[in-house]
């Protein structure tokens, strides 16, 4: 991967988490460090979009990344791990407010 593909998956992870996160105030974390961890797991969907989803019209590429994947993939990522870390918050606050165990 060269740096101009680098760069186009960066582009593409930042507005993808822009729009969720301050847009549709789509998070699991928020403020600037939900972000940025927005930025860094949409840039891995991005990366993965295109082997895992395929070459979609060949035309809207450059090099090895084809853009509707590397969206498509990002969007997938993010929406993926901000759900399993809102599930996992979810069950350690019962837990937390269950209190301990009832003992025999």
């Amino acid at each position: 991967m060269d740096f101009i593909s680098f760069l186009i998956l960066l582009v593409i992870s930042v507005v993808v988490s822009f729009i969720l996160h301050y847009l549709l105030s789509f998070y699991a974390v928020p403020g600037l460090q939900g972000f940025l961890a927005k930025i860094v797991i949409g840039w891995l969907g991005a990366w993965l979009g295109t082997p895992v989803l395929g070459q979609w019209f060949p035309g809207v590429n450059y090099s090895q990344v084809y853009f509707i994947p590397a969206i498509l993939g990002s969007l997938a990522a993010i929406y993926m791990v901000a759900m399993f870390v809102r599930v996992c918050c979810q069950g350690a606050r019962a837990v937390a407010s269950a209190g301990s165990p009832p003992t025999m």
